[in-house]
């Protein structure tokens, strides 16, 4: 069913949704096991290969773009390193000890899809790059806290700026790429801003699905497209986190597709009702 041509779900296919999320949240266990020091990132992306065909899922990364003229997506994963924020295309660089990885990676099971990023820290990370990663994903944790029935999608955005500002520590949001909604495709109306206004945007109503992904910098906010037309990185490089998961929100609470858990411990932590329908 579509509103204002958004694809709002039915439980049953929130459920088979959930699937797809499970798939996502096994597979970055497996990533946060296999990153270290001299690992490349074409040989996380080889993981990913396998762990998918294991759990019978398939990539909605792989290829992505050629239907619109882009050159196919390569990988099943983007991972992005240290100025990398995103779309990073894996192949032969070799992961050194301090740096960060974002992995954003996704899978489609029974034609529902998953998606959820990760920045994991790579050996003995300085404090300053652990708070990014750290504040990165709190400040998603915060943009669900906000989301309830009969909100405004706004009020996500919105939630996540003001954490992010909160810090006081000179962070960039990233504006030119955004969270979306998410179903029988990868990529969905509505689009999710990481700044925003309360208030504004479509009403979060039941069988709404959304990829909420705050991207976060240690400079400026402003971003450049290397000249394979994936990797983006920032204008200064400076380094970035990124942190995403799917979420929805039921009459029982909110309900996180792509933690293991559904997001219970975090929601139970900020007082906020866990919503599954079946789990």
């Amino acid at each position: 069913m579509f509103s204002r041509g958004i694809e709002l779900k039915k439980p049953e296919q929130i459920i088979k949704m959930r699937a797809a999320g499970l798939v996502v949240a096994r597979i970055h266990e497996e990533f946060a096991k296999a990153v270290a020091p001299g690992v490349t990132t074409g040989e996380l992306d080889a993981l990913g290969r396998e762990l998918l065909a294991q759990e019978g899922a398939t990539s909605n990364f792989l290829n992505y773009g050629a239907e619109w003229g882009y050159p196919p997506y390569p990988g099943v994963a983007c991972i992005s390193v240290n100025e990398e924020v995103v779309h990073g295309i894996p192949g032969e660089r070799r992961l050194q000890d301090g740096d960060i990885v974002s992995i954003d990676f996704g899978a489609i099971v029974d034609g529902w899809h998953g998606d959820a990023a990760r920045t994991f820290l790579v050996g003995d990370v300085d404090q300053k790059a652990r708070d990014l990663s750290e504040h990165t994903r709190q400040s998603m944790w915060a943009g669900f806290a906000a989301a309830r029935l009969g909100g405004r999608v706004g009020d996500i955005s919105h939630a996540i700026e003001v954490d992010i500002e909160s810090r006081d520590k000179g962070y960039g949001i990233v504006r030119e790429y955004t969270g979306h909604g998410i179903g029988t495709a990868m990529h969905q109306p509505p689009d999710v801003p990481n700044f925003g206004k309360a208030g504004r945007g479509p009403k979060v109503t039941e069988g709404l699905v959304l990829a909420v992904e705050p991207m976060v910098t240690l400079g400026s906010e402003d971003m450049v497209t290397l000249d394979d037309d994936w990797t983006v990185v920032t204008h200064d490089g400076t380094w970035a986190a990124h942190w995403e998961n799917t979420m929805t929100v039921t009459r029982h609470g909110i309900w996180i597709l792509t933690e293991l858990d559904g997001g219970e411990a975090e929601l139970t932590a900020r007082g906020l009702p866990f919503g599954p329908l079946a789990d």
